[in-house]
């Protein structure tokens, strides 16, 4: 009863979370029971965890068998990420029952090469080499982002804006296809914006 369809996408359905229970109200026996009964109707389920360590976070990654770590190119965001890498590696069912980490994918948000250029923001390479671990996607800094949330409409489906496309890669990346990364550089100014000035 408590899942939402979504309108938009056969098959999406969405268990919002409580707004008024505490996190602690969560108990392994009962989330595990949840995503029991749901594998039964469900190929996928996503849990969208919060930031940092806490409670649900952990209870989301504990029965994970897969982890996309979403960050942006900043070094606090990517120390939050360091340490969801090493509770993923050890504290998880699947390392709990001998098979060690769980297979874990990178998911770099708000990346704006103009700004790695200047040297305001770590690059995807910087954030790479302090996570080792795979790229699944890197989503452009846009204004399109905003103005999907304040639509009530995921960016995804905006198949003209750059996030929209950068999110539609990651996804199929995720889904075993082969598609090359993009929006990684400054686009270079073609003779007309040039002599514009723009």
């Amino acid at each position: 009863q408590a899942l939402i369809k979504d309108k938009r996408v056969d098959g999406l359905s969405i268990l919002p979370a409580s707004q008024t229970r505490d996190k602690e109200a969560l108990t392994t026996e009962g989330v595990e029971k949840v995503l029991t009964e749901l594998s039964q109707d469900f190929e996928y389920i996503i849990c969208d965890s919060p930031a940092g360590i806490e409670r649900g976070a952990l209870m989301a990654a504990y029965f994970a068998d897969e982890a996309i770590v979403v960050t942006n190119p900043e070094v606090s965001s990517v120390r939050d990420s360091d340490r969801i890498l090493g509770i993923l590696s050890s504290k998880t069912r699947h390392a709990e029952q001998g098979k060690g980490p769980i297979p874990g994918r990178l998911l770099l948000t708000r990346y704006s090469p103009e700004r790695v250029a200047k040297g305001e923001m770590l690059s995807v390479e910087d954030v790479q080499e302090i996570l080792a671990v795979d790229l699944l996607g890197v989503i452009p800094e846009s204004p399109t982002v905003l103005n999907a949330s304040n639509s009530g409409t995921p960016v995804i489906m905006d198949t003209e804006s750059d996030a929209g496309q950068a999110y539609q890669d990651a996804v199929a990346r995720f889904l075993g296809e082969d598609r090359p990364h993009r929006f990684l550089t400054v686009p270079k100014k073609g003779l007309l914006r040039r002599l514009l000035g723009n």
